[in-house]
């Protein structure tokens, strides 16, 4: 099978080009080639596919490192309009990828090697309605919103020290940007015991289909330091779908502006929104290849043309 190994802040991820190479299990594959020390090493499987739509450019299949289905990633999409654009696949200044969470629109910058350095990406208007995350918040009426909701924190068997010490609100704001987030604000991100408190929120019973945690310190209005657990990779060094959360939820919740950085541990990405529900969340953030590859693996096969 071969691959290209690339990732936006260091949210890394190993892409195939689905034109060339068919992938029979990619959830097998993804466990695989994920893992740090007998894999390649990545947080997830990306697949380059055709798209359903030929006036679009590529579909976006992910998956997560635990082999499980990701609706969107918005470090890896950044890396696909790269990975189309530096092979000559298109040329096009607006490039359309289809997800699971619906289509995306992208522009993109060269760098001074005359290869894609900077990508934007329309990820489309935030969905704040629970049942839509999809959540099951006690007490909270289908098509009610979750924006600084205060919970318990014996609902999610937290130990209160624990949480007082990072100074984490219990308060959290869901968001939807085609995969789901919550946020929850702290005094110092660097204080939170994120391998402790992310697996027990993602896979809590509120989140039927599991979610993305994110902590976000407010450093001042126009920037935040967030730390985030992944969905089905764990603690990550960037998420770019959480960022766009972070910014509604700071938006709306009053402790943030846009335009927005999200100072992330793998770098920074600048988010816009306008606050209304209906409008995009803009995400401006770098994609980076790191090398190309060949690994051997069963259910894997090369197509037998090239498109």
């Amino acid at each position: 099978m071969r691959f290209v190994k690339m990732h936006g802040l260091g949210n890394d991820y190993v892409f195939v080009d689905g034109r060339l190479t068919h992938v029979d299990d990619p959830a097998e594959v993804s466990r695989q080639v994920s893992d740090r020390h007998r894999g390649v090493g990545s947080d997830g499987l990306i697949l380059i596919d055709p798209p359903d739509d030929p006036t679009n450019h590529a579909r976006m299949r992910m998956f997560n490192a635990d082999g499980s289905r990701g609706e969107m990633c918005g470090n890896g999409i950044r890396c696909i309009a790269k990975f189309l654009v530096d092979r000559g696949i298109t040329e096009d200044e607006a490039v359309r990828i289809e997800t699971d969470g619906g289509l995306r629109r992208l522009g993109w910058s060269r760098g001074v090697d005359g290869r894609v350095a900077s990508v934007d990406v329309d990820m489309g208007p935030p969905t704040l309605a629970v049942d839509r995350i999809p959540a099951d918040l006690p007490g909270m009426e289908p098509g009610a919103t979750a924006i600084e909701w205060a919970f318990d924190p014996k609902a999610f068997e937290l130990d209160p020290t624990m949480m007082e010490r990072a100074g984490i609100a219990s308060r959290l704001t869901l968001v939807s940007m085609g995969n789901p987030h919550v946020v929850i604000r702290c005094d110092d991100v660097g204080l939170v015991p994120l391998d402790g408190i992310g697996p027990v929120i993602e896979r809590h019973s509120w989140f039927p289909n599991r979610i993305n945690v994110h902590f976000v310190e407010a450093v001042d209005p126009g920037s935040v330091r967030v730390v985030t657990w992944e969905r089905g990779s764990g603690p990550t060094r960037a998420c770019g779908s959480g960022a766009c959360a972070v910014c509604v939820a700071g938006v709306l919740g009053g402790w943030a502006d846009s335009p927005l950085r999200a100072m992330l541990p793998g770098g920074v990405l600048e988010l816009h929104w306008s606050g209304a529900e209906a409008d995009p969340v803009m995400m401006r953030g770098p994609a980076t290849e790191v090398f190309e590859g060949d690994i051997e693996l069963a259910g894997t096969r090369r197509q037998e043309a090239h498109p």
